[in-house]
């Protein structure tokens, strides 16, 4: 199968170094241009990648099409380009929903909704896709693991917690840069705190079946430092604000 990217960013490098360690049949893997740094360096990494400068010779040449673009780039160049009907549309656009691509698509097309997030490099972590598709979610299960979603909707849910991996991220620079300031080795800072992420995000997985308020009542011991730590932050109203923000990432979605 062949398969084209149009837009070239973090998400579509990403994506096509999921792909190139996984065993997925893809005979070609057709990139734009348009990040020259990028597409060089993914053109370095598999005799597969092959490098147009033209949106519409890589849907001509694909089987499936990945729409991997900003919304603003995509409501600009998308209605200008064709599609065959025999096509799988899949993007990776945050606030065009499926009825505005419908529009403008125009051909009838087989259109899926995904969000891949930069770990699928590592072929790991959840890939929403919306509607349901098997061929979409084999596709992904070799690179993550495929979330199926029935309503768009309800989607916009997954998309609006999407908006929480660089949160994530400052929460550990915060946690470095206070170690730092205590006198810890920037190196030795970053390697215990992703470590101790890391740690603590598997055990949350190996105890997934269970209320995660199990894991928050196991952590703390009467008048511990956990137990310090989650009443100070509940007092700040640490997670409070935390809700606040995916509410207001999600009302965002739901205007579109």
């Amino acid at each position: 199968m062949k398969i084209g990217f149009i837009g070239t960013g973090k998400i579509t490098s990403a994506v096509i170094e999921g792909i190139i360690k996984s065993k997925l049949k893809v005979n070609e893997i057709i990139i734009s241009k348009r990040n020259n740094k990028i597409s060089a360096n993914l053109k370095r990494k598999s005799k597969k990648i092959t490098i147009y400068d033209d949106n519409q010779k890589i849907i001509n040449k694909s089987k499936w099409v990945f729409l991997s673009v900003t919304p603003i780039v995509g409501e600009k160049i998308i209605k200008d380009l064709k599609f065959k009907s025999n096509q799988t549309i899949i993007s990776f656009i945050s606030t065009i929903n499926l009825s505005q691509l419908k529009k403008m698509i125009k051909t009838k097309v087989t259109i899926v909704r995904a969000i891949p997030l930069p770990p699928i490099s590592l072929r790991k972590g959840p890939v929403p896709i919306c509607p349901p598709n098997k061929k979409v979610r084999d596709f992904f299960n070799q690179l993550g693991t495929t979330v199926e979603i029935k309503n768009e909707k309800l989607s916009n849910n997954f998309w609006s917690v999407s908006g929480m991996m660089a949160p994530f991220y400052e929460l550990l620079n915060t946690i470095v840069v206070w170690l730092v300031k205590k006198g810890v080795k920037r190196n030795d800072a970053q390697k215990y705190i992703t470590s101790l992420f890391v740690a603590l995000s598997e055990d949350s997985v190996v105890n997934s079946k269970k209320d995660l308020k199990y894991l928050v009542e196991e952590s703390q011991t009467p008048k511990g430092l956990n137990a310090q730590g989650v009443k100070e932050l509940k007092k700040a109203k640490f997670y409070n604000s935390l809700e606040k923000t995916l509410n207001s990432i999600l009302k965002r979605l739901n205007k579109v």
